[in-house]
This record gives structure tokens, C-alpha cells and sequence, in this order.
């Protein structure tokens, strides 16, 4: 079959993120490749119209692709996609795939580092330490910590990273509901699998929501005002997904009126978080810099997507990992 791409000693790839370092680890494979690596906007600019494959996530607007005139596929090195003009990367035959499954060990856990932060107080913990503080016992129940076995935890997006929160809830004996865009592709480690259109109808049986979906138009505000309404005054609610994905207004809100327990929070609606939001000294508030699919091992994890993609396309083949154009 025709290779998709030019031969390895015509080839050129570029790697633009402004903290990972993956051009050292990518050359040490033995690839016989050209690359070079780049931190920042200007840089890009400047190598970009000598460029066939790209490796990229934040770095990216969409106004670079008329720069890009030699491109035939970019690598994510996110999962999220919504940076990315998918459309017009069609009408110019590039070939691009997400960074889906990279971060899958990493988001799962954090969100479940969330979830105990909240239940088991460690962040307070963490607080009355910095106090010098040793709390004595608690004589109201209500200000103990909790534990999870019999709890319900409701998990929206039931996709690989969602499912493997599934299957950590359910090592610690949680009832799991899933909601998932398409509930025909099945409940996976959950108890139950729902739509999208029944969220409002399942929140009030939650104990805890985690929203590990991707953003998309139609999970923009899906948690809004009267999503948050429904949640019991004793619930938490976690956020690993996208801050787009939440009213943060709202959300805010409800922390402050107490309306339900509390909130773990991976991503804002704007990041980094201005210096004013309320959610850095709410009390009943965990919060995470974006952090959640951070890993040693994520750029190790990009390049095992990457190094497939390319000896597909070197065979003529577009079937790629995790291909969304």
C-alpha cells in the first residue's frame, strides 16, 4: 500500500508543548526521524510551515492551520478535542487522533483522590496541620468523616477514564450509575447505564457526582443551576472533566449557601483560576490546578499512540489510534 506520509528520512516532526520535554525521549526509540521541540507560540510560528507531523495540545488555535502547509497528521497529546477545528482539518486531508487513554489511569485517580479528600476531611486535615491544630473528637456526627461501602456514586461520561472510576468504586463497595452519550454501548463496570437526557432524574439518588465527560455542545453547562439544585444537602460533587462542562456561577452559589456538601474541583471555567474566585478559600471546597491527568508517565504514554499511528500511516493505513479526523 502507499505510504500516508513521507519516508522517514524526508520526514519531519514536531513536538510543541510548553512543559513536556518529548523530543529526548521520542529520539531515544531509534526512530532514524527528524524532530524538533518547541515551548511556545513564536517558536511554532516559526517551524511549522516545514512541519508533516505534529505533536500538540494547548499550544494549538485553530489560525495556525493555514501556516501548515506540509502537514499530513497531528498527534493530541490531550484527550480533549475542542481546541481543535475538526472540520476543516477534513477538508485539508490532515489525519488527527486524540490523546484518549493517555491520562485514563491518572484522571480516575485523582478523581477518587477527590472524592476521599472530601469524605475522609483531608483537606482540612491538611489546614489544621499548617494551625498546629489537633481537632478533638466530633460529638455531631455530621462533622466526621465518612466512608463509601452502600454509597451511590453517579458517574456522567462512561467512557474509559469514567469506567475505570467504576471499577475503583466499586472496590471500595459503591452502588455505580453511569451516563454515557450512547447507553447501547453498555454500563461497563457501573451498575446501571442511563442517557445523558436522565441525568436530572438520577442526581438526587447520588451520594457523589463525578463528571468525567469530554466537553461538547452537548455537555456545555450540563451541570447548570438546576442540575445543582437536585443534588442532597449531604452530596459531593467532583469535576475532572471540563470547567465548560459546569455553570460555575451557580456552582459557586450553592457552595455558599451550603445547598449540598461540597465540591471537588480539577477544572474552572477559566484557567488558570483568577485570584478573585470565591472557590480558592471556600471551606467546603477541594481544588486542583488542572492537574488531574498529570503522570510521569504521560508523555511515554503519547508517544506509545504516536510511534502506531506513524507505522500505520507509513503502511498506508488510516485506521489510527484513537482517530477523530
Amino acid at each position: 500500500m502507499t505510504p500516508l506520509i513521507p519516508a522517514k528520512d524526508k520526514l519531519r516532526l514536531c513536538f510543541a508543548h510548553a512543559a513536556f520535554d518529548m523530543k529526548p525521549i521520542f529520539d531515544g526509540l531509534g526512530r532514524g526521524i527528524e524532530t524538533v521541540q518547541v515551548f511556545n507560540r513564536d517558536d511554532l510560528l516559526a517551524c511549522l510551515p516545514e512541519v508533516d507531523v505534529l505533536v500538540i495540545s494547548a499550544l494549538w488555535k485553530n489560525d495556525l492551520l493555514p501556516v501548515a502547509g506540509r502537514l499530513k497528521y497531528l498527534q493530541s497529546i490531550s484527550s480533549g478535542m475542542n481546541q481543535y477545528d475538526l472540520a476543516a482539518f477534513r477538508d485539508r486531508g490532515i489525519y488527527v487522533s486524540s490523546g484518549q487513554g493517555v491520562n485514563r489511569n491518572a484522571v480516575s485517580e485523582h478523581a477518587f483522590g477527590l472524592i476521599l479528600s472530601l469524605t475522609r476531611r483531608l483537606a482540612l486535615a491538611r489546614d489544621n496541620q499548617h494551625k498546629a491544630f489537633w481537632r478533638p473528637d466530633q460529638t455531631d456526627p455530621m462533622q466526621r468523616e465518612d466512608e463509601l461501602p452502600g454509597k451511590t456514586l453517579l458517574i456522567v461520561g462512561l467512557g474509559t477514564i469514567g469506567d475505570r472510576i467504576a471499577r475503583l468504586a466499586k472496590a471500595f463497595d459503591m452502588k455505580v450509575i453511569g451516563v454515557r452519550r450512547d447507553p447501547a454501548h453498555g454500563a461497563g463496570a457501573a451498575d446501571e447505564v442511563h442517557s445523558f437526557h436522565d441525568l436530572k432524574a438520577l442526581i438526587p439518588r447520588a451520594d457523589v457526582v463525578v463528571l468525567s465527560c469530554p466537553l461538547t455542545d452537548e455537555t456545555r453547562n450540563l451541570m447548570d443551576a438546576g442540575a445543582i439544585g437536585l443534588l442532597k444537602p449531604t452530596a459531593f460533587f467532583v469535576n475532572v472533566a471540563r470547567g465548560g462542562c459546569v455553570e460555575e456561577e451557580a456552582l459557586i452559589a450553592a457552595l455558599k449557601a451550603g445547598r449540598f456538601a461540597g465540591a471537588g474541583i480539577d477544572v474552572t471555567a477559566v484557567e488558570p483560576l483568577p485570584a478573585d474566585s470565591p472557590l480558592w478559600s471556600m471551606p467546603n471546597v477541594v481544588l486542583t490546578p488542572h492537574a488531574a491527568g498529570e503522570t510521569r508517565k504521560y508523555e511515554r504514554n503519547v508517544l506509545e499512540i504516536l510511534t502506531r499511528n506513524l507505522d500505520r500511516l507509513w503502511a498506508g493505513d488510516d485506521a489510527l489510534v484513537n482517530r477523530v479526523a
